[in-house]
């Protein structure tokens, strides 16, 4: 992948600030209303958000003490983490949000360059370096930016980052199965993370099939 340290986290930091953005000034009915992901309100998403940072977080102890830090105790775990978070007040959702983004902003500005080489495992099971963990937290703060349903779209997103995130979810999703589709680079990227993407068409001219939520 072209992208570098300095790139990934640089989209962490604008994600976050999208993130931000959006939720600023939500009442309670606004963060109770349905968000773009099936049966997520906003509320869950801005805790599934300030939980994630948390967890990203543990792997960044991780690499910097060697000390096993899962992200999350168990799927059940995080799973339940957001179910209680998404019925929190709008205040303690905000103030969730940015404080475990500030933390984990913090916690990575000061790890060690020897530590970004650190082997980390995810709550996938994959083992990957440290230095994928501002990529993971850049998927999660752009895309739920958008998921977020206040009017943001793939668009608002920087191009870099969605050339990177095409090609990441074509990875994953496997070349030989997502179709060949034609669009503008923000479209195309929205239908792979399975999201709503107009002006997308198959090689055929026609509507491309509908894929599940990524992410």
């Amino acid at each position: 992948m072209a992208r570098d340290l300095a790139t990934a986290l640089g989209w962490v930091d604008a994600g976050t600030r999208l993130c931000a953005s959006a939720i600023a000034g939500l009442s309670e009915e606004e963060y109770g209303a349905a968000s773009a992901l099936p049966g997520w309100t906003r509320g869950h998403v801005v805790a599934h958000l300030a939980a994630n940072a948390e967890a990203i977080g543990n792997l960044v102890r991780w690499a910097r003490t060697g000390e096993e830090a899962p992200m999350y105790a168990s799927p059940e775990a995080r799973a339940a983490g957001i179910e209680r978070g998404a019925l929190l007040g709008a205040d303690e959702l905000n103030r969730w949000f940015t404080e475990s983004a500030s933390a984990l902003a913090a916690a990575m500005a000061a790890l060690p360059e020897e530590a970004w080489r650190a082997e980390v495992v995810t709550a996938q099971g994959r083992a990957v370096p440290a230095s994928e963990t501002p990529w993971m937290r850049a998927r999660e703060v752009m895309v739920h930016a958008v998921d977020l349903a206040v009017g943001l779209t793939f668009a608002d997103l920087p191009d870099g980052f969605l050339r990177e995130l095409r090609e990441d979810i074509r990875a994953r999703r496997g070349h030989d199965t997502v179709p060949d589709v034609t669009g503008s680079l923000a479209d195309v990227t929205a239908w792979l993370a399975g999201r709503p993407a107009d002006g997308v068409t198959s090689a055929g001219g026609g509507l491309p099939p509908t894929l599940p939520p990524w992410l």
